[in-house]
């Protein structure tokens, strides 16, 4: 744990980067594809997802699902050509914090879970979270104007994105059932949606949880923690001189990381190191042509809002919804403190898979999930000491650690 003088320094550093990097993404202009190309990128990481998986031989849809407070999801329907039939019920597959749809095709055909998954035939739908490219858009508000359409945080995702993808898949299929798998944030905004939203865990057959993230008590990444929990104390600073919107695809910071991974000498030692330090060391597990690729879609952007919140729950031995402060709560909670999620309304069947040295989703805040949840049909490590957080998106090795169990039970709830 950080001394109390290194988090005050982190803090204040946090503080400065951020104002600074934002100050500066002011007279950048982010490097289109053709200068890209011609540097030398990796193609896959400035494609985007329908030009990504054509490009391997699948087939995308693009739909935009509008959520009841007006924000426009970009999801895509993803299928292999030599599919003839697809298996029922449809599949959304959901990402985590600062990701998007293309996290699941970074790691290339091989190892990324869209491409595994659309090669068994099911109806894949890959989705996105409000915030991040895909999710940037409203039916009112505009984010580069309206301050407004920031203040969001995984309690709107789970309360309006989870619900109205899953309403948006169901009807455009035709089924009154899916299966989701959702990674760390994507499966945690499930959790609230079964909270808050009574009936909406009864259009799920199984929830596969990669790593979910709900109360995050224990979490032992020490850049993560420091960055979220400084955020948290800076918020009100932050949003009223205007960073409503942090770690965008575009920003300094991802432009920077994006060219210096396009490199073969620079990616595996440095960029790799970067995870590392975010995360924990896996050597081997990231390949580095996925290095090179992940950095131009990683982050893909969220609301300082949200950040704030992680920051939060670093702070709370509870799965529970955004702290105000007193006055604040009893206005919109009509309690002093904010309520805790009913985890005992997540009916739906629940299949779990952690890491244990994942310093992000800590092996002890998912075994408190999974006690408190009351239909977990397996919580399984993976058979893998190293397997961290990210290695849940980008290891090469997913077709042999993950995929075969998530698919053992994406089948036993699905048919042709």
């Amino acid at each position: 744990m950080a001394s109390k003088a290194n988090v005050t320094f982190n803090v204040l550093l946090l503080s400065v980067a951020i104002i600074v990097g934002n100050v500066i993404r002011l007279k950048v202009i982010p490097i289109n594809n053709e200068v890209k190309r011609y540097l030398g990128y990796h193609e896959d990481s400035y494609l985007n997802f329908t030009e990504i998986s054509a490009k391997y031989g699948y087939i995308s849809e693009e739909h935009t699902v509008t959520t009841e407070d007006g924000y426009m999801l970009t999801i895509f329907r993803m299928r292999k050509r030599s599919c003839r039939q697809f298996k029922r019920p449809p599949v959304i597959l959901m990402h985590g914090l600062l990701q998007s749809a293309d996290v699941w095709l970074d790691a290339g055909p091989n190892a990324g879970l869209a491409y595994l998954i659309a090669d068994e035939c099911h109806d894949l739908w890959v989705g996105n979270q409000r915030g991040n490219y895909y999710g940037r858009r409203h039916a009112r508000l505009d984010p580069d104007r309206d301050p407004k359409f920031w203040k969001f945080c995984v309690d709107e995702i789970g309360h309006y994105d989870i619900p109205a993808t899953i309403d948006y898949v169901l009807k455009n299929t035709g089924e009154k059932k899916l299966n989701y798998v959702g990674f760390s944030q994507g499966a945690g905004t499930f959790l609230i949606m079964c909270s808050e939203r009574p009936g909406y865990c009864d259009k799920a057959n199984i929830l596969i949880g990669l790593a979910p993230a709900a109360r995050q008590t224990h979490t032992r990444s020490v850049p993560f923690r420091a960055l979220t929990e400084g955020i948290s104390k800076l918020e009100g600073v932050l949003f009223s001189t205007g960073f409503h919107e942090l770690f965008y695809k575009g920003a300094i910071e991802q432009e920077f990381f994006s060219f210096l991974c396009k490199f073969r000498a620079t990616s595996e030692a440095l960029c790799n190191a970067i995870i590392a330090a975010i995360d924990a060391f896996h050597p081997g597990s990231v390949g580095n042509e996925t290095l090179r690729v992940l950095y131009g879609h990683f982050p893909a952007g969220t609301s300082t809002h949200n950040m704030a919140r992680y920051g939060q729950s670093m702070q709370s031995r509870k799965f529970q919804k955004f702290d105000y402060g007193k006055e604040r709560n009893l206005e919109i909670y009509g309690a002093e403190q904010p309520a805790s999620y009913n985890l005992t309304a997540v009916t739906v069947p629940v299949v779990v898979l952690y890491g244990r040295n994942d310093r992000l989703v800590d092996t002890r805040d998912v075994f408190w999930l999974v006690k408190r949840l009351p239909n977990v049909l397996e919580a399984s490590e993976v058979a893998d000491p190293l397997w961290n957080h990210l290695d849940g998106t980008y290891s090469q090795f997913n077709k042999r650690l993950i995929f075969p169990q998530l698919n053992q039970y994406l089948l036993q709830y699905s048919e042709v």
